[in-house]
């Protein structure tokens, strides 16, 4: 993995406990942030926008108040990458497409953003994504592809790629991403990093304009390891009225929670669920991690079918219903042709199927209700092969995270080997509905074991 020059090999807990000292100053973090990311941005195209002088402004202003003896926030001085899906003060919000090119600057922060400033991270830019968040590769055709760093010729997975790649390499620690059919743990998995998608409702999606994927997206982030992301998790998960989706704030932080959990007793190991045709040796790298969990004592038990067929009919009728209203009245040409595909196609779908569709979500859960009153959890390999070409290659990479955004799952990733090809391996935590801790218990122990 490319490391030519990193903002700083400290912990984003490490680097808040600095700022708010005042051991080290905001500036000099958010500095080294954009050092890095000139640096190695260009061969990569992690990030699509930066503005220099906004993040320092923003940082000196941070340092002000601390030595004027204010609160700093949780993670104060954090360097923060936006995926282009978020609405960030004065930047473009342009979803990977050249339809909002031209849009104006945002005058606001979507939830996410504003609860991440408010515990005192710095935008210091905004990273890649595939137009509208549709694909698992991050390309698109206003801004172009973002490189895997194990491999520049290899997609880094997508559709939050851009900000994977971005604290993989070390330009930031955090970046936000979002989930709507495996979009943080594809490229968490691409990129070797762990990798989080909340149960639906953890994290608001809210605000004046109606949720994007009303039934599969939910908000996340991208750290490099997960006491990282707990640190994180415990800012920006919490109820919020705007939401209609937003599940109660817990009230135990889930930082301590993860602490404080056992370990499983039982889980399930499907390498298929049932449809999926995935490398042996992804399987095999897989199968190597279980074996640990074996060793200390949870039982594994192997189901080959979770499910009768691959769900992925009901996804993309969702999906393309949601990407048609989205792009109402716009000239579609300008489009990705895979995703203006989806959109075509959601011209031919009716108020039935759409229901059917929905349905469909209700039938894939109850299959996973059986099977977590038999198990704790359920672990697959995120990716069934390794990383594509950026050239084109129509390999289905990714056919066993969308499930569990039908099913509104919890589902973490963990980086678990590597490939004979040098790219990172995961392993996907799947866990029933609303326990969020414990599939984040999971990751935690296999991070520190």
């Amino acid at each position: 993995m490319r490391q030519d020059v990193r903002m700083t090999d400290a912990s984003l807990i490490t680097i808040a406990q600095q700022v708010r000292s005042g051991h080290r100053s905001a500036v000099q973090i958010v500095t080294d942030a954009l050092a890095a990311i000139e640096a190695t941005n260009a061969p990569l195209n992690a990030f699509i926008d930066v503005h220099h002088e906004q993040a320092l402004t923003d940082a000196a202003a941070l340092d002000a108040r601390i030595a004027a003896g204010e609160s700093a926030g949780p993670l104060a001085g954090v360097p923060l990458g936006v995926k282009d899906t978020e609405d960030t003060s004065g930047y473009r919000t342009t979803f990977g497409s050249k339809l909002w090119a031209d849009a104006p600057l945002a005058t606001g922060d979507s939830i996410l953003v504003s609860r991440l400033k408010a515990a005192g991270c710095i935008v210091v830019g905004k990273t890649n994504t595939p137009e509208l968040a549709a694909k698992g590769t991050t390309d698109n055709p206003l801004f172009g592809v973002t490189r895997n760093p194990f491999d520049p010729a290899r997609t880094s997975g997508g559709s939050s790629g851009g900000s994977a790649v971005a604290v993989a390499t070390g330009m930031v620690p955090l970046a936000t991403g979002s989930d709507g059919g495996g979009s943080i743990r594809i490229p968490a998995a691409a990129c070797g990093l762990p990798g989080f998608k909340p149960s639906l409702g953890r994290v608001p999606d809210g605000g004046p304009k109606p949720v994007d994927w009303h039934h599969l997206t939910t908000r996340g982030v991208l750290t490099r390891t997960v006491d990282e992301l707990l640190a994180v998790l415990d800012v920006i998960v919490g109820a919020e009225p705007t939401d209609l989706r937003s599940l109660p704030t817990p009230p135990v932080p889930w930082s301590l929670a993860v602490r404080e959990s056992a370990l499983p007793t039982r889980v399930a190991w499907s390498p298929t669920l049932g449809y999926a045709e995935v490398d042996p040796a992804i399987i095999a790298a897989c199968e190597a991690a279980i074996a640990r969990l074996a060793d200390d004592g949870i039982e594994i038990i192997e189901v080959p079918n979770v499910f009768d067929t691959d769900p992925v009919g009901p996804w993309i009728t969702l999906v393309a219903s949601y990407e048609k209203r989205s792009v109402a009245g716009h000239d579609l040409s300008l489009m990705d042709p895979i995703v203006r595909s989806y959109i075509e196609m959601a011209g031919f779908v009716t108020t039935e199927q759409l229901i059917l569709a929905e349905d469909e979500c209700h039938h894939l859960n109850l299959r996973l209700v059986d099977l977590f009153s038999r198990c704790d959890l359920l672990l697959t390999p995120t990716l069934a092969f390794d990383p594509v070409d950026v050239d084109g290659s129509d390999v289905n990479f990714v056919r066993a995270t969308y499930p569990f955004n039908l099913t509104r799952s919890p589902a973490g990733t963990m980086p678990v080997g590597t490939s004979a090809a040098g790219m990172p391996i995961g392993l996907q935590i799947v866990g029933p509905q609303h326990d969020d801790v414990g599939v984040l218990a999971l990751m935690h122990h296999l991070e520190h074991r």
